[in-house]
C-alpha cells in the first residue's frame, strides 16, 4: 500500500477529530473553526498530497539512490528490528528539527514552508495545511539517514508516523500537559510555534521530541499572559491555494529582480525572511510589523454560498481520495491532467468563497476543466455533459449579474450583458456542433457569429480598434497563421470559410486590446488576454486539424479555449464602461 492511500485510509480519522473538536469548541463557547479558512487549510492539505504524487522522485527515489551509492552501513536485519525503528524515528525527528528550523531561517525555505503558517486560526485543519513545495530542497535534509543506512522502506514509514503524530498538536482545545510538554511536542508547545509574537516567533521546532528545542536553545513555554497571535507577519489575506504557494516566492523574485547588486539578488534568497536590500527597501518601502495591526482576514458568507462550498468541499474530498488511490498505478500524463482539474476547482472554490468570482463562474470553469479532461481522455458520455455545462454555467452567471444589477428597476439587462449572452450562446451552439461529425462547417459558423457578437461587445463605450498597433499586430498574426494552414494542405472547399474566420477573430482580438489601451483597468486586460487566447485555442485547433496531429492536441485546444472564455465573462462581469464623446 502506498503512502497516498495510506492517507485516503486515515482522512475519515482526520474528519471524526476535526468534528469532535468543533463540538468541543461549541460547547465550550468558542468555536474552533471558520468554514471558509476550514476549506482553505484542508483545500492545502489536498494540493499537497497530488503534487506529491509528481515529487516522489524528490522525495524517495534520491533518498534511495543516496541509500544505494552512499550508505556506510547496511544492515537491514537491524533497520527493521525494533530497536531500528526506534532509532531510525529518533533520527528522522532530529532531522526534521534542523529542517523546520532552517525552513524559519533561510528565505527560500520559509518560501514553502510559510504555507504551513499563513491560518490566523489555530485548529486541527490548520495541521493540513502544508506546502507544495517543500520537497525541491526537504530531500537534502535527511541525506544523514541515506548515510547510516536506513533503508528506504523504514525512512517513509518513519516520516509517515513524525507527519502523523504532528497532526493532533494543532488545536486550543487541549491546554497544559504537565510532564508531557517538558519531552514532547504538545499542543501547548506547538501553539507557540505558530505565534507571531516577539517573544514566541521562530521557537519550538520538534516534530515529535521538544527535547530538541530545550538542547539547541530554541524552546519557549506557552504564557497565560501573554496569548498567541497566529498567522505570518507577511499575511496572506487569500482563499487561493496556488497563491497561498506561490505568495513568499513572488516577493523575493520580486525583491530580487529590483536590488542593483548581484550579492543582493542572491541574499534575498539565503538570508533569513523579512531581510531586504537596502536599496529595494528604500524604494518599496514596507510598514514595520504591528501586531496590534493583523486584522483577521474573513469575507463575508452568504447562506448559499456556504452551503455552495460545503458541497464543493465534499466533492473535492471525493475526487482527491480517488485520484490519490490510484495515482500509483495511472500513466504520469493521466495523472497530470486529472491534478491539473483537481488544481483548477480547488482555486475556483477559493475564489468564490472570497468573493472574486460568483458561484456560477466557478462552476464554468470546473466544467471547462472536466470537459478538457474527459475529451483528452476519451470519456465520451461525461464530455458531452461538461462541455455545454461549461457554457450553460456562463450564461446563467451573466444572468444572475443582471438580475442584481437591475434589482430595483426589475430588469437589467444592458446592451453589453445582452451581445455577452448572445456570444455565449453562439459558443455554446458550436460546442455541441463540433461534438458531432461531421458538423465542422456548422460549427465554424457558429463559432464565427459568436466571435462577430464579441467584436461588437468589445466596441460597447470605445471606439473601433483605438489601438492601431494591437490591429496591425492582430492581422499580421491572422495572415501569418492562415498562410501556414494554406501550406500545409487546408481543403480548398474551406478556404474562404476559413478567411473569414481568421480575419473576424484578428479583429476582435484588436477591438479587445483597442478597449483595454482605452480604460487601462484590471478587467480590460483579462478581455484583452482572453482574445488572445482565443486566437491561440483557434490555431492549435486548426494546426490539429488541417496541418498536424498535435500531441495532447484536446488538452491545449480545450484548456485555451476555456480560458479565454473564463477571462472574458470575467473581465465584461466587472468592467466599466466609457461613453463615447
Amino acid at each position: 500500500m502506498s503512502g497516498s492511500q495510506i492517507i485516503v485510509l486515515v482522512t475519515p480519522v482526520f474528519l471524526a477529530l476535526m468534528a469532535l473538536e468543533w463540538a468541543a469548541g461549541r460547547w465550550r463557547g468558542r468555536p474552533a473553526f471558520r468554514l471558509a479558512d476550514a476549506i482553505s487549510s484542508i483545500s492545502l492539505g489536498m494540493l499537497s498530497q497530488t503534487s506529491a504524487v509528481f515529487t516522489r522522485l524528490l522525495r524517495l527515489g534520491l533518498y534511495t539512490l543516496a541509500w544505494q551509492t552512499l550508505a556506510l552501513w547496511r544492515d537491514d536485519a537491524f533497520w527493521t528490528s525494533a530497536a531500528g525503528w526506534l532509532l531510525a524515528l529518533l533520527l528522522y525527528d532530529f532531522c526534521y528539527y534542523w529542517y523546520h528550523r532552517l525552513g524559519h531561517r533561510v528565505a527560500v525555505l520559509w518560501a514553502a514552508h510559510a504555507v504551513h503558517h499563513q491560518s490566523q486560526d489555530y485548529n486541527l485543519s490548520t495541521a493540513l495545511r502544508q506546502t507544495s513545495t517543500g520537497a525541491i530542497f526537504g530531500w537534502l535534509f535527511y541525506l544523514p539517514m541515506a548515510l547510516a543506512g536506513v533503508p528506504p522502506l523504514v525512512f517513509a514509514v518513519v516520516g509517515l508516523i513524525d507527519l502523523l503524530y504532528q497532526f493532533w498538536v494543532h488545536t486550543e482545545q487541549v491546554g497544559r500537559l504537565g510532564w508531557f510538554d517538558r519531552w514532547f511536542c504538545s499542543p501547548s508547545n506547538h501553539r507557540v510555534h505558530h505565534a507571531v509574537n516577539d517573544r514566541y516567533v521562530d521557537k519550538n521546532y520538534g516534530g515529535i521530541l521538544i527535547v530538541w528545542d530545550r538542547l539547541f536553545g530554541s524552546f519557549e513555554d506557552e504564557d497565560a499572559r501573554e496569548p498567541v497571535v497566529y498567522g505570518t507577519r507577511g499575511l496572506l489575506n487569500s482563499w487561493d491555494p496556488l497563491w497561498a504557494n506561490a505568495q513568499v516566492y513572488a516577493h523575493l523574485a520580486r525583491d530580487s529582480w529590483h536590488a542593483a547588486r548581484w550579492r543582493d539578488k542572491l541574499g534575498v534568497w539565503i538570508r533569513p525572511p523579512g531581510w531586504r536590500p537596502p536599496d529595494v527597501a528604500a524604494r518599496f518601502p514596507k510598514p514595520a510589523f504591528n501586531i496590534d495591526a493583523m486584522p483577521l482576514f474573513n469575507p463575508a458568507l452568504s447562506p448559499a454560498l456556504r452551503w455552495f462550498a460545503g458541497v464543493q468541499f465534499v466533492l473535492l474530498l471525493g475526487g482527491v481520495a480517488t485520484f490519490l488511490w490510484q495515482a500509483d498505478r495511472a500513466p504520469l500524463a493521466v495523472n497530470a491532467i486529472w491534478f491539473a482539474v483537481l488544481a483548477a476547482c480547488q482555486w475556483a472554490l477559493g475564489a468564490a468563497m472570497q468573493g472574486r468570482i460568483s458561484a456560477w463562474e466557478a462552476l464554468m470553469i470546473q466544467a471547462g476543466a472536466l470537459a478538457t479532461a474527459t475529451s483528452a481522455l476519451g470519456l465520451r458520455e461525461w464530455h458531452w455533459l461538461a462541455k455545454p455545462a461549461a457554457m450553460v454555467f456562463a450564461m446563467v452567471a451573466v444572468a444572475a449579474r443582471a438580475r442584481v444589477a437591475g434589482a430595483a428597476r426589475r430588469f437589467g439587462l444592458n446592451r453589453s450583458q445582452a451581445l455577452l449572452l448572445l456570444a455565449l450562446l453562439c459558443s455554446l451552439s458550436g460546442d455541441a456542433f463540433l461534438m458531432l461529425p461531421g458538423h465542422f462547417i456548422a460549427g465554424l459558423v457558429s463559432f464565427l457569429l459568436a466571435h462577430v457578437g464579441y467584436v461588437a461587445l468589445f466596441r460597447q463605450g470605445v471606439p473601433w480598434f483605438g489601438h492601431w498597433r494591437a490591429l496591425l499586430a492582430a492581422l499580421a498574426l491572422g495572415a501569418g497563421m492562415y498562410a501556414f494552414l494554406w501550406q500545409g494542405g487546408l481543403p480548398a472547399a474551406l478556404r474562404v470559410p476559413v478567411a473569414a474566420y481568421v480575419l473576424v477573430i484578428a479583429l476582435m482580438a484588436a477591438q479587445a486590446w483597442g478597449r483595454w489601451a482605452v480604460l487601462r483597468d484590471r478587467p480590460a486586460l483579462w478581455v484583452a488576454l482572453g482574445a488572445c487566447f482565443f486566437m491561440l485555442s483557434d490555431s492549435l485547433l486548426a494546426t490539429n486539424r488541417f496541418v498536424t496531429p498535435l500531441p495532447w492536441a484536446q488538452v491545449w485546444v480545450l484548456s485555451t479555449y476555456y480560458a479565454a472564455q473564463a477571462l472574458i465573462v470575467g473581465g465584461m462581469l466587472r468592467g466599466r464602461q466609457r461613453p463615447l464623446a
